[in-house]
């Protein structure tokens, strides 16, 4: 080495930063790298995703000769810069300590912070150019690395560590969800749909179906003209066929056996229940995803609420869980809350039985719905009693007025808007039976 210049050395010296920055980079970036993301272009044929997915399906041996390679320069380096130093100032203590501190110095900047911000801000497309210089390098360094991991393993025993096999990033149903409202992927319709998909695993039917007291059913002991009346006026295309009471459900009828059944000899009780077909009943409490699943299995859209003691609770559509996912799309029936009428200043109308998440999906407000399902049963549980005309409670951060009770139930309020803004505006109701 003393036949080698000093300019040549130090010419050297930058190589080997640049050289250990290049480990650095290779390892921050296919650290850092969508895997995700990799696999799509891998499966699209992309020869460095698949490359670098063939690496990362051994990370302790990419790391090994990442780290192998890194280590090994650095320690030439600070050899290097010895020599130089020692050339130029002499043994002296100070000059080798500045030699340390300049050293130090190259190998932070050139050699660590600098690749490594690189890498870590254009990960998806650096990990797949280096990974063509990473796989021959790991052929060449297996033995080496093999080594050294046997005396990793040997300490990983004495310290009573297992390490877990190496399956891929997962992610739980809140980072997906968190990844879909925070991230640059998705925007204004499709982000609200698919985070409206991911919640449907939290929400149960209770949570959207159509509350018993707002059945639309008919009785098939009233008279044929009644029934006739009924059908006639109906609003929906499936009717759950009762007797007498709502809890004797005898089956569904579908409006267009009526048409059948009008040119087959008119509507009568006994060719009603010819038609009827079996009612569908669904638990009480089931998630809507499996919900869904189970109507598309049972090629069914309507179905009745049950709770454990088998008592009618409520009536589900394939139409309500597809509203939870991508709004509402349809014209339904007037009933509670389907009408929301805004004031001059700037405050809404709604019924008291309004759903509270049909409330906050129009109005943008934000009840709570861990609890009660209605804006009046909402109301009555925080105040304990029913209120009186003219009473204002705040309610999840909504002012809101009592207009009007009757018997045991609230039945119309308003919602103040809040200062310096309107509620957002309604929207088209829909919802409710088939």
């Amino acid at each position: 080495m003393d036949d080698i210049s000093t300019g040549t050395l130090a010419l050297a010296l930058f190589v080997l930063l640049v050289a250990s920055g290049f480990f650095s980079l290779a390892e921050t970036a296919m650290m850092a790298v969508n895997r995700f993301r990799l696999k799509h272009r891998a499966q699209r044929g992309a020869l460095g995703a698949k490359s670098a997915l063939a690496l990362l399906a051994e990370t302790d041996r990419l790391l090994g000769v990442v780290l192998l390679g890194n280590n090994l320069i650095n320690a030439a380096s600070a050899t290097l810069t010895t020599v130089i130093t020692v050339r130029l100032f002499g043994e002296g203590e100070v000059a080798l300590a500045l030699g340390t501190l300049f050293v130090t110095f190259g190998i932070l900047v050139i050699s660590e912070i600098t690749p490594k911000v690189i890498g870590a801000a254009h990960a998806d497309r650096i990990a797949p150019v280096v990974s063509f210089a990473l796989r021959p390098m790991l052929r060449i360094a297996t033995p080496v690395v093999w080594f050294v991991n046997l005396f990793v393993q040997g300490l990983l025993r004495i310290l009573s560590i297992r390490p877990t096999a190496e399956v891929g990033p997962t992610l739980t149903q809140e980072e997906l969800r968190s990844l879909v409202l925070e991230g640059q992927y998705f925007r204004g319709k499709h982000r609200a749909m698919l985070a409206n998909l991911l919640d449907l695993e939290s929400i149960t039917v209770d949570d959207v179906m159509t509350p018993r007291n707002q059945i639309h059913a008919i009785d098939i002991t009233s008279e044929p003209q009644r029934l006739v009346q009924q059908l006639s006026t109906s609003y929906h295309t499936r009717l759950p066929v009762y007797r007498d009471e709502l809890d004797d459900i005898v089956g569904t009828l579908h409006l267009k056996q009526v048409l059948h059944l009008q040119h087959a000899g008119g509507i009568t009780r006994e060719a009603i229940t010819s038609a009827l077909r079996p009612a569908y009943y669904v638990p009480s409490g089931t998630p809507l995803l499996t919900q869904l699943q189970q109507f598309q299995n049972d090629r069914e859209r309507l179905g009745l609420v049950v709770d454990e003691y088998g008592e009618l609770q409520g009536l589900l559509t394939l139409e309500d869980i597809i509203e939870e996912i991508i709004g509402d799309f349809t014209t339904g029936a007037p009933g509670p809350g389907s009408s929301l009428g805004r004031e001059p200043d700037g405050s809404v109308v709604a019924d008291g039985l309004a759903q509270l998440r049909t409330l906050n999906r129009k109005l943008g407000t934000r009840f709570p719905l861990d609890g009660p399902k209605t804006l009046n049963g909402l109301i009555v549980e925080q105040l304990g009693e029913i209120p009186d005309a003219g009473t204002v409670v705040d309610v999840g951060g909504q002012a809101i007025e009592i207009l009007q009770t009757q018997d045991r139930v609230i039945k119309v309020v308003r919602l103040r808007a809040p200062v310096g803004r309107d509620l957002i505006a309604p929207l088209q109701s829909g919802g409710g039976q088939a």
